[in-house]
């Protein structure tokens, strides 16, 4: 929002939220409706494109976005080094309004009120020189100046700051405008399409190209990464004079009184307002490497939608809790896309950096592996995701960091002993492999109210429920199981200590503290009592929530502290700002600069951990629970 809203800064659609792209409807019908009734010299192919057309300009944007997003979280080319926040997103989630408004401009202009708007061809070429010609020439020269006087107190404060807040740009910052502003760039843009209509000169492709070349170069323009490769001015000179660089408008994001041109850098350099390190930031950008690194969190895609949710995918999913935007209509009419996701990630078969994020002097990054949930379940598919793990490992040390955590289904006893294999066979590791274990007890043993005197534990048993059960049971409080196959395993763990005599077998079902984890039935759920508070052990929370009048704990996770940096994106299914445990426990162990591994069947020393996570900032989670 900028400073002092003026006039038409809301979207007319804006109170419709999700469903405001029902305002196409009507012509999305009529122009199908017509195309498919009217016989074949009366069909106008243009109109019918329109619809086909948005749905491209909404891919193109995206693969800009998620393009932006991967290459400025490895920080080779990166421009400017400043993180991201929600403000931001939240900012700019709304980018797609402007294709909304294109749609309606073309139905509107072209259909009903431009004479010789409908029949067009689909090609001319005298169309596209005089397109060129008047892009460079009345749209260039008014943009540069109509952006000048954006730049005036009055219109700035009104309109333009709202753009201007966001000083890192990417890809959807060149369309997050106030309405009455993209009215006023639509205006200017439009003229050379109904000019070369006007004149006889209009095409389709021409009409459809012209809009491409703008989306194009204004997502080019804000990514926040330098990708013009410097051979093509060393070849065509005059090119810097007619091409701008991210680099180039980056400057006036950050400078504002500088490089104001649309895409042509003509214009500054014509009225001397270049700025003079243009040249300068261009050459130190094109030279930047990837970023040094000292922890790696290494996770993985779970369900085939959830690359929509990661920080590459949809921005709007990405920065809500997964379970939150699970009710998205829209994702049913993405399953084209999200198998042609599938298809990729399944031949790419790779690992990928996601996001980067700075906690004070410590440079985190976040990698993923290509395989889903469903492939972690498959033995068959056990060797190839080891290996994949073991690369990461690698390539992850090769890079200077120091410490590696697994995340999700990455670590596993009967895929690679929660991470131990790995350590066994590279003895000489130099990086440190973390599964995390310590600091997930620590969080679900003072996730217990005081006072507690009993607690259930059903699901699965792993490492953590093992380590949390004879945590409790130091406590003196009570670990009771449902199952006899359950209470003794739990026994044998013990060894034989004293703290045995805690664990009990129960099918009262009358504790009001769950401890689940996976293998959670809905009868079993359906037998606790009311009010019942069911804490998840394992890194997924219950598949079905069925209980209305209980609560459900988040996955063990902390909140971030305040100087975490770069955080722009929700981690699964946890609220902003809140990170598993798992994730954070390599994080303390980097910060604490402890010298050896957690991972295996070993376990650190878990008040320690604890102790180290809370003065280095995490926060146990104050609203524990979520209905």
């Amino acid at each position: 929002m900028a400073s002092k809203p003026g006039i038409l800064t809301d979207w007319p659609w804006t109170p419709l939220g999700n469903f405001k792209y029902i305002v196409l409807a009507p012509w999305i019908i009529h122009s199908t409706y017509s195309f498919m009734v009217k016989d074949e010299k009366e069909r106008d192919l243009l109109n019918f494109l329109i619809f086909p057309f948005l749905l491209w300009r909404m891919l193109h944007n995206q693969i800009w976005i998620s393009l932006s997003r991967y290459r400025t979280a490895k920080g080779r080319n990166r421009i400017v080094d400043k993180p991201i926040e929600f403000e931001q997103v939240d900012r700019e989630r709304n980018w797609d309004d402007q294709i909304i408004l294109s749609g309606i401009l073309f139905y509107v202009v072209f259909g009903k009120m431009l004479p010789g708007g409908t029949q067009l061809p689909i090609w001319r070429l005298d169309g596209v020189i005089l397109m060129a010609l008047l892009h460079a020439g009345p749209v260039e020269f008014v943009y540069y100046w109509l952006h000048r006087a954006l730049h005036h107190h009055y219109l700035y404060s009104r309109y333009h700051s709202h753009h201007h807040s966001s000083i890192v740009t990417e890809p959807i910052t060149s369309v997050t405008h106030p309405f009455a502003e993209l009215i006023t760039y639509y205006v200017l843009f439009s003229t050379p399409l109904i000019t070369t209509v006007l004149t006889g000169a209009g095409s389709i492709v021409l009409a459809f190209g012209y809009i491409t070349y703008i989306d194009l170069m204004n997502n080019m323009g804000h990514c926040n990464f330098e990708l013009i490769p410097k051979w093509l001015f060393t070849i065509f000179p005059p090119l810097k004079y007619l091409m701008y660089t991210p680099s180039f408008h980056s400057l006036h994001h950050t400078q504002f009184r500088a490089n104001y041109s649309l895409f042509m850098p003509l214009y500054d350099y014509l009225f001397s307002t270049v700025d003079k390190t243009s040249d300068t930031l261009y050459e130190t950008s094109l030279k930047k490497q990837d970023d040094s690194l000292d922890v790696v969190y290494l996770t993985h895609l779970t369900t085939p939608e959830s690359i929509y949710h990661m920080r590459l995918g949809l921005v709007s999913l990405a920065s809500k809790p997964h379970h939150h935007a699970s009710s998205e209509w829209y994702k049913w009419l993405l399953w084209p896309v999200t198998l042609l996701s599938m298809m990729i990630t399944w031949i790419y078969g790779r690992t990928f950096v996601v996001e980067r994020n700075r906690l004070n002097k410590l440079k985190l990054q976040t990698w993923a592996i290509s395989k889903y949930n469903m492939q972690y379940f498959s033995q068959r598919q056990n060797e190839s995701i080891n290996r994949l793990i073991e690369e990461a490992i690698l390539e992850a040390e090769e890079k200077g960091a120091r410490v590696i955590s697994l995340g999700l289904l990455n670590q596993g006893e009967e895929l690679n002993r929660y991470g131990g294999l790995f350590v066994h066979k590279n003895p000489e590791l130099k990086i440190k492999v973390v599964d995390g274990s310590s600091l997930a007890v620590a969080v679900l043993t003072n996730s217990i109210p005081d006072g507690t005197t009993q607690v259930v534990i059903r699901g699965i048993l792993t490492k953590v429920a093992y380590a949390t059960a004879f945590a409790l049971c130091q406590k003196g409080i009570q670990v009771v199981t449902l199952r006899e196959d359950e209470h003794e395993k739990l026994i044998r763990s013990f060894g034989g200590k004293s703290e045995s005599k805690n664990l009990l077998v129960s099918r009262s079902y009358c504790q009001k503290i769950w401890l689940v984890g996976n293998g959670l039935t809905e009868e079993e759920q359906s037998k606790a009592e009311r009010g019942t508070m069911f804490v998840p052990f394992s890194q997924f929370p219950p598949a079905k929530k069925r209980r209305k009048d209980c609560t459900y704990h988040l996955t063990p996770a902390m909140a971030t502290p305040a100087a975490l940096e770069n955080v722009d994106s929700c981690e699964n299914w946890l609220p902003r700002r809140v990170m598993s445990a798992w994730r954070i426990g390599g994080i303390v162990h980097a910060l604490e600069g402890w010298n050896e591994h957690e991972c295996g069947y070993t376990i650190s020393n878990v008040d320690t951990v604890w102790d180290a996570a809370l003065r280095h900032g995490f926060v146990p989670l104050t609203i524990p629970t979520q209905s």
